[in-house]
């Protein structure tokens, strides 16, 4: 079933069978009034409600405060609000430390967990814990993982071997991911989906 436009949709749960990219939310929510800008997750979240009979509407601006970083020395029982926190050197060193790992990376719920301690200004939220949601012995914000639906549906689609018929194989990937994401079918790459439409791209 192709993807009908926004305003044919009847409800959020319709809305959800089809893939939609960050700008086209946008592009949504402005043409409806409401609140465009935050992440894919938030952008959802204000869709959502609009089905639901709320409108979200966009925030006045205020005038940003920024605070100075009062903390010099990192501990696992400094507050990230106290430390000034960011996903700078400072910050990835002091976690390699902790972690013992060379390369450390900071991963999307540290990110998204970051971002909702500093939204709703939890100065309890320690460097500690954010090493907790790192080991996953802790949760306080996740990532929303459908947002990384197209690079898993890459990844899967190049891992089958199947797929060497192509020689320009992402390209082949993005074609057949455009009819999954227009349509209510699952946003996965599976063999059989393959085998249905391989023909379309040779």
């Amino acid at each position: 079933m192709q993807r009908p436009e926004f305003d044919n949709i009847k409800d959020y749960t319709e809305f959800c069978k089809y893939y939609w990219y960050r700008d086209e939310l946008i592009k949504i929510c402005k043409a409806h009034g409401l609140k465009a800008t935050g992440s894919k997750i938030e952008l959802n979240k204000v869709v959502e409600a609009y089905f639901s009979g709320e409108k979200i509407l966009p925030e006045k601006k205020k005038p940003a405060k920024k605070k100075t970083a009062v903390v010099t020395e990192l501990t696992l029982n400094t507050g990230l609000i106290a430390s000034g926190f960011t996903f700078g050197n400072r910050f990835r060193e002091f976690f390699r430390q902790q972690t013992g790992e060379e390369n450390f990376k900071f991963n999307v719920d540290m990110v998204a967990t970051a971002k909702a301690v500093k939204e709703s200004g939890d100065e309890s939220f320690t460097l500690g814990d954010l090493l907790d949601i790192y080991y996953e012995k802790k949760t306080y914000a996740t990532y929303d993982k459908s947002a990384l639906q197209w690079n898993k549906f890459v990844k899967d689609f190049c891992a089958d071997e199947a797929t060497g018929i192509y020689s320009e194989r992402l390209k082949a990937a993005a074609a057949l991911w455009k009819i999954v994401r227009e349509s209510d079918m699952k946003k996965e790459y599976s063999h059989d989906l393959f085998e249905k439409y391989k023909d379309m791209f040779l």
